[in-house]
């Protein structure tokens, strides 16, 4: 069967084929009632557009380039699903790509999606060595890196403070009384906003003249399984922790776990704290102390940034900054 043209598209819209593609695009010139009108016959007709023609035309493509460290933990899906969502209507559609918290595959990819003409590019974090920033800095599109605030932004920048939410964390352990902490972690190598966290703990820790009686860290990929398996080697090793702070919800949730096999009274006896505000972990029938992290907000917020700057309308602020909030200490 022949496929449709724009022309017959925008001849049924009773508009001219530059304004009907114009409004297959999003323009932002063009008005809600006329776009409607055309995508009401673009999908009554089956118009599939040319986006190659498109991007040899325009230099540029509707793709935006999106590239996260991993899709083994629920806050990256769901930092995806909040773009997806901002992005929604708006004739953009997001392209993922998947490092595996590897700087040299994030470079590659990155490479590679620069040269299919991306309207923007989101990258995860500000942690990247000087060649990726230097591509990211030539690369004449928006620049949104998202969820770390704690570095030097090539251009726009949404997210939090890790180093400040592991120093609120502390602070609120020790408010409540806690005194004797252990730490638990996983590929602290490779997750750089965990080491973030990990040392704005250990800093208010110092300030108060402690530090941590124990700690288990090794280079697997964070998970409940090595969570309960850590947690078990440490409470083998020394039984009179009360608190014990992990690099995510995940590993706490294995180190909750590990507390009910072992008979350890939580939160009465260890308490255990982690990071993200995951459902799993509001789930346990123990309580879990975390910082809830707004991924799907701060996807959300990059999408609706990247949206005004790649149509010439870029905000006066280049950072949105998000406060995660503490739960289940009280």
């Amino acid at each position: 069967m022949r496929k449709s043209t724009l022309e017959e598209v925008a001849a049924a819209a009773g508009v001219s084929k530059m304004t009907a593609s114009r409004a297959l695009r999003g323009a932002a010139d063009v008005s809600k009632e006329t776009r409607e009108k055309v995508l009401l016959e673009a999908e009554r007709l089956s118009y599939v557009g040319n986006q190659l023609a498109l991007s040899l035309s325009s230099q540029r493509t509707n793709l935006v380039a999106v590239v996260v460290p991993s899709m083994l933990n629920i806050v990256f899906p769901e930092m995806l699903a909040g773009i997806s969502a901002g992005l929604q209507g708006s004739g953009m559609q997001a392209v993922f790509g998947i490092s595996d918290y590897d700087m040299a595959k994030e470079r590659e990819i990155i490479r590679d999606m620069l040269s299919w003409r991306p309207s923007a590019i989101i990258v995860t974090g500000l942690d990247q060595p000087p060649e990726t920033v230097r591509m990211l800095q030539h690369a004449d599109i928006p620049v949104i890196q998202l969820i770390d605030l704690d570095g030097t932004p090539v251009d726009f920048n949404v997210g939090l403070s890790h180093g400040k939410a592991g120093e609120e964390m502390a602070a609120a352990l020790l408010a409540a009384g806690r005194r004797r902490f252990g730490y638990i972690g996983c590929g602290l190598e490779r997750d750089l906003r965990a080491g973030k966290r990990k040392a704005g703990f250990e800093k208010v820790l110092r300030e108060n003249g402690l530090s941590f009686l124990h700690e288990r860290v090794d280079g697997a990929y964070s998970s409940i399984a090595h969570g309960k398996r850590l947690t078990m080697s440490m409470l083998a090793a020394i039984r009179d922790l009360d608190c014990i702070y992990y690099s995510s919800d995940d590993m706490a949730t294995g180190g909750a776990f590990a507390c009910l096999e072992l008979g350890i009274s939580s939160p009465g006896q260890v308490l255990i704290a982690g990071f993200n505000g995951l459902d799993v972990a509001r789930a346990l029938p123990i309580r879990i102390a975390t910082s809830i992290s707004p991924r799907r907000q701060m996807g959300e917020a990059a999408a609706t940034l990247l949206l005004s700057a790649s149509r010439g309308n870029p905000p006066s602020e280049k950072v949105i900054a998000f406060y995660p909030e503490i739960t289940g200490i009280d």
